[in-house]
This record gives C-alpha cells, structure tokens and sequence, in this order.
C-alpha cells in the first residue's frame, strides 16, 4: 500500500445524501477478487445510460472532474451494504480522499485498508469544500496528514480529526498485511521457540 502523506488534488462536489455501496459499485461488477479494473464501473448507474454512454450532467463525467481524486459528499457516504469493492472501485478510478459529514462503518474501515483517507467535518466545513469544488478544475485541494489540515484553493485551512492508529498505518503504507509483517521477525523467533519446545508439532 503507497504512503499517504500530503495530497492535492482536483475536488469533485458530490453533494447527493445516502450514497450506498451499490450506486459506487454495482452487484453485477462483484464477481471479480482483484482491485484492480474496477474504476470504469465506480458510480456505474449515474455515470452511463442504459446503451453505455456517458450521462453528460453526472459530475465525474465532465472535463472539469475528470481527472478528480477527492470527493467531497453529502451526508452518510458508503451506507448499505458492506461490499469492499466500493473502496476498490474509488481508488481504481483515483479517489484519495472522501470528505463528508458521515461514513457508514464499514465503508469507513474498508477506506483506510485501502490506503483511502475518508474525513468527517461539521456541515459548514463540508459546505464550504463543496462550494469551493463547484469551481471545477481550478479548485485544487491540498490535504496534508501529518498536519490533519484541508486547504481548499481560497486558502482557508480546515482542521481534521483522525485516530492516531490509522494515521500511522496510512503515514506508512501499512495495511493489515504489512501491520503482519512489522512483526516478522518476533513471529520468527516465536516460531523457532517453539519448534524447539514441541518438536512433535
């Protein structure tokens, strides 16, 4: 998993409440264990028609989001069901970071061990993002981790929390195989140990 550390990127208002799991990545795209192709599809039902055509008005779909790596959403963002390709799907196609007022659970667990970095602001804050990302490509936003500060492109620096925990993981590029990993060589010793104690075993 890359290290997250300081990120700017073009923001993407969407501002729509209760944006479960299957309008991020639909049922029928599910069968597949790789994270890897899925960005094509993310938001499948509002971003093509029935015949596969983009839909002009839906926002990733216009030049300005395009190439957008954050989005800032309405309230509830990842509700339904708890499918871990939704964050699949989001990284896939380059979303970093989503910023809305809530996360259901799941999404906001699943985010982190995917190296995703999903915040929780107060209403005004998100506002706030969401007027300045309307301004389209030129609303560029820098998000730094260390610091757990927003800038939006006005300049106006917005302070978020996060768990100490998760912050280290994603400073280090540590999902739960790396976290494994940290331990190897502990686990190594432990297992010579008891090879030695329990031959049998």
């Amino acid at each position: 998993m890359d290290k997250f550390e300081t990120f700017s990127g073009i923001a993407a208002p969407m501002p729509l409440v209760n944006i479960d799991t299957d309008m991020i990545i639909p049922k029928q795209f599910l069968k597949t264990i790789k994270r890897s192709g899925l960005g094509v599809h993310a938001f499948d039902e509002m971003r093509y028609d029935d015949d596969g055509n983009e839909i002009p008005d839906f926002v990733l779909n216009q030049s300005a989001y395009r190439e957008a790596s954050i989005l800032i959403a309405g309230d509830n963002f990842g509700c339904g069901s708890s499918r871990e390709h939704a964050p699949w799907a989001l990284s896939d196609f380059g979303i970093k970071v989503v910023v809305s007022t809530s996360f259901a659970d799941i999404f906001f667990n699943n985010c982190f061990k995917n190296g995703m970095l999903p915040i929780v602001l107060p209403q005004e804050q998100v506002d706030l993002l969401m007027k300045d990302a309307e301004k389209g490509a030129n609303a560029r936003v820098e998000v730094n981790l260390e610091d757990q500060t927003i800038t939006s492109s006005d300049g106006d620096v917005i302070k978020f929390d996060i768990d100490p925990f998760r912050k280290h993981c994603l400073l280090n590029g540590l999902d739960d195989i790396g976290l494994t990993l940290e331990k190897a060589a502990s686990i190594d010793s432990f297992e010579a140990k008891a090879g030695a104690a329990r031959p049998w075993a």
